[in-house]
Parts: structure tokens; C-alpha cells; sequence
């Protein structure tokens, strides 16, 4: 028998507080693999009197759950959310524009935090305050967990919004990531004014059309 997935818990926030931290802070993002939309990120300080029961990485909870603690999140904790946009990342790369969106969000907390946990391997530059990178930490630390449930319910309803501007690609289902019908749809559509031009896929079907009207 397989044993079970440990739940996140809030062992990187006490051990930050223990050491003098005030204000501890996760910071997750969502939207560097889609083809489309911006790169969302949250910036989440939980109250420990007050966490919403059922944290967890916002990959493993169902679109109805995460509605629910997204709510939770909010009602219950200090929260900043921010973006950066398809041109940010068509400049900068996807990489430095998830990071950018991530400075932003904790610029958007109501009290500035002085320890951040960063879900990743690598920690933004440009951080004003202490910081360490958890790997999977979405996955280990609630305030990570609910700083990608945040991060993800809000992209979702952006990529819900598009769908309506630009019918046809599936972006209420796929949430802009390369699906079949994503795909399909860029092929005989074309990309639209949302589309990352710097991504593959667009970047060849942009220059299939300039080399034909050539």
C-alpha cells in the first residue's frame, strides 16, 4: 500500500516566526505554461487562529473546492494579487515575468511582510525582505497552498472572461494551456491579440502567415 501524501502544514512559517519574523508571507504563481493570458501570482499571510481547514497544492482539489477556499482565503487572510501581462512576458521571457508578477503581489499585501516562502527553486530579484525558496511548496506550506489556490482561481476567471472576447479556443476549459482544442482552434483561427507571441506554437503559426503574405 502506498503510503499518504503528507498534507502542507505550517512548519516554514513557525520556523520563520521563531526566528523573528513578523510578517511570513507564500507566494505562489499560476499561468507560465499557457499559450495565452497573463502570469498570475498571490501573495498570502494566514492568520494561525484563523487557516481554512483543507489546504493543499490548488492542482489537487477540484475546481468547486478551490471556489470555496479561495473565498475562505480571502475572508480569513491579508492577500495580494498581481499580474504581468503577455507583453511583459513576450519582453522578458516567462521566467522573469512570473517573477515580476510575484514582487507585484507581495507589493499588494496591506502590511509589507518581512519573510516571504517562494514556491520554486529560485527566489525573484528585487525582494525588499527576507526570503527562501520551498521546492513543491505548494505542496508543503499552507501559505504557499493558499497562495496558489488564490493565484489560480483568479487566472481561471481572467481566461473565463477571454473566452467570451475570443470564442472558439476553449479558454473557459483549457485555461490557455495547450490542449488538442487550443491547438486546433490556433490553427484555423489564428492567434489572437492575447496570444504570447514569444510561445512556440504561436511563434510558427505568426510566421507561417507573415511567410505566405510575403
Amino acid at each position: 500500500m502506498r503510503p499518504p501524501v503528507p498534507a502542507p502544514d505550517f512548519a516554514f512559517e513557525t520556523a520563520a516566526l521563531s526566528r523573528g519574523a513578523r510578517i511570513v508571507c507564500g507566494v505562489d504563481e499560476v499561468g507560465r505554461g499557457p499559450l495565452c493570458g497573463p502570469v498570475t501570482a498571490a501573495a498570502v499571510v494566514l492568520d494561525p487562529g484563523r487557516i481554512p481547514p483543507g489546504l493543499n497544492d490548488s492542482k489537487k482539489l477540484t475546481p468547486a473546492r478551490r471556489e470555496a477556499l479561495f473565498d475562505a482565503i480571502l475572508g480569513s487572510a491579508e492577500v495580494g494579487i498581481a499580474h504581468a501581462t503577455v507583453e511583459e512576458i513576450d519582453s522578458l521571457n516567462i521566467l522573469r515575468a512570473s517573477q515580476l508578477a510575484m514582487i507585484r503581489a507581495m507589493a499588494a499585501l496591506p502590511r509589507a511582510p518581512d519573510h516571504a516562502l517562494i514556491d520554486g527553486n529560485r527566489l525573484p530579484s528585487g525582494l525588499t525582505c527576507a526570503a527562501e525558496a520551498v521546492v513543491k511548496g505548494d505542496a508543503r506550506s499552507l501559505s504557499i497552498a493558499a497562495a496558489s489556490i488564490v493565484a489560480k482561481v483568479t487566472r481561471d476567471r481572467i481566461m473565463v472572461d477571454l473566452a467570451q472576447q475570443y470564442p472558439g479556443y476553449g479558454w473557459e476549459r483549457n485555461a490557455g494551456y495547450p490542449t488538442r482544442d487550443h491547438l486546433d482552434a490556433l490553427l484555423n483561427l489564428g492567434p489572437t491579440a492575447v496570444h504570447r507571441r514569444s510561445f512556440a506554437p504561436v511563434h510558427k503559426i505568426l510566421y507561417q502567415q507573415i511567410s505566405v503574405s510575403d
